[in-house]
């Protein structure tokens, strides 16, 4: 689907993804800048952090912002990537705090609106990869559940955000839009998911009623 040039990386399917924890992402691998599977840790840390302990506080970059914030900004212009994800969880925002899965009608995988960045820790030299997912209003499906959503690229935009065609700021920026609600499917499923140990496919049923 991504048309990823080396489509071999060692990881699993995941049903439970949490802050902090490691994102397939795609990428552009310098300098012949084709595309492959890059293992990023979710949160990202900008390359002027002085520590990473920040990390789980970026897990999302708001589209209206995201070219200014200094958390973002160089990696806005440099770096951006496509996470791929059958869904998403939200939670409802009233006492019952319900979750929801969030996904395409046809089930086909999202891609995901993200930034990376490569930071090195200055005391002991190790070097580790991050990133964030950009997010805009949510649409009329996804707003009863919550305010905000990640951005889902169009295909045909995916080349143009990975920087593979031409493209101004407002270009851009234009692609941090809310997906079609008329596309997309929102199910309540289990109160399991809340706790991120839980990591197995009953995860994404939906929750039995009544």
């Amino acid at each position: 689907m991504f048309r990823v040039t080396d489509p071999f990386v060692n990881t699993r399917a995941r049903y439970n993804i949490a802050p902090t924890q490691d994102v397939l992402a795609i990428v552009h691998e310098e300098p012949t800048k084709s595309r492959v599977f890059a293992i990023l840790r979710w949160g990202l840390v900008p390359r002027w952090a002085k520590d990473a302990s920040g990390t789980a506080k970026l897990i999302n970059a708001r589209g209206e912002t995201v070219a200014t914030k200094p958390s973002f900004r160089d990696a806005y212009r440099k770096r951006r990537c496509v996470i791929p994800a059958d869904g998403f969880y939200e939670w409802t925002r009233n006492a019952a705090r319900t979750p929801f899965a969030i996904a395409r009608k046809d089930r086909r995988t999202m891609p995901f609106a993200g930034l990376w960045e490569r930071w090195t820790d200055p005391a002991s030299g190790e070097t580790i990869k991050t990133c964030t997912i950009i997010t805009t209003t949510a649409n009329e499906l996804c707003a009863p559940i919550h305010d905000r959503m990640p951005v889902i690229l169009d295909a045909n935009d995916v080349a143009r955000w990975l920087g593979e065609e031409p493209a101004n700021e407002d270009q851009l920026a234009a692609l941090l839009r809310p997906y079609p609600a008329d596309a997309m499917i929102a199910f309540a499923v289990d109160k399991r998911v809340g706790n991120v140990r839980n990591d197995d496919p009953t995860l994404i049923e939906p929750a039995a009623t009544g």
